[in-house]
């Protein structure tokens, strides 16, 4: 079982994975549950520099994630033109013109969606990106290769 696509890295497609990324980790739990308790105090003694204080906590992650995602997206030469994919029984293929790369699943971290992408790390911090809109129907061919061929736990993706 095998399928091939192309996916083009826009700047929401990538904030999207950035958000996902951030937030899934404890820096990010960490910041916004501060956040939060801000907000809790604030409703509490009402005073503005507490509110001040929780929303620059609360936005200020977004806003340069949304910020970077653009820079990203402008400034990597591969995010220009479309990639290509292919799923094999072996692994992941992904071809840019004459590049070509293959990662073995037995490889990967772990595998999860966004509201806008499926998401396959390479390495902790690296991944391939599928955004759902260029998946289209091969979106469920898509989660059921990458079920297939990695282990259950690692595998977090909700249609």
């Amino acid at each position: 079982m095998e399928i091939e696509f192309d996916v083009k890295i826009t700047p929401n497609i990538l904030y999207d994975y950035m958000l996902q990324h951030t937030y899934s980790r404890l820096p990010g739990l960490m910041g916004t549950l501060v956040g939060a308790l801000m907000l809790v105090l604030f409703a509490s003694n009402r005073q503005p520099l507490v509110l001040i204080i929780a929303l620059v906590i609360l936005l200020y992650l977004p806003w340069t994630l949304f910020l970077k995602s653009r820079q990203q997206a402008q400034a990597t030469p591969a995010f220009k033109k479309p990639l290509h994919y292919k799923l094999t029984e072996e692994g992941i293929e992904v071809s840019q013109d004459e590049t070509t790369e293959k990662m073995a699943w037995e490889n990967m971290v772990r595998a999860v969606s966004t509201p806008k992408s499926i998401v396959v790390y390479t390495t902790a911090v690296n991944a391939c990106i599928f955004p759902k809109k260029d998946l289209g129907e091969g979106k469920y061919k898509v989660i059921e290769i990458i079920s297939t061929h990695m282990p259950p736990k690692k595998v977090k993706i909700r249609g």
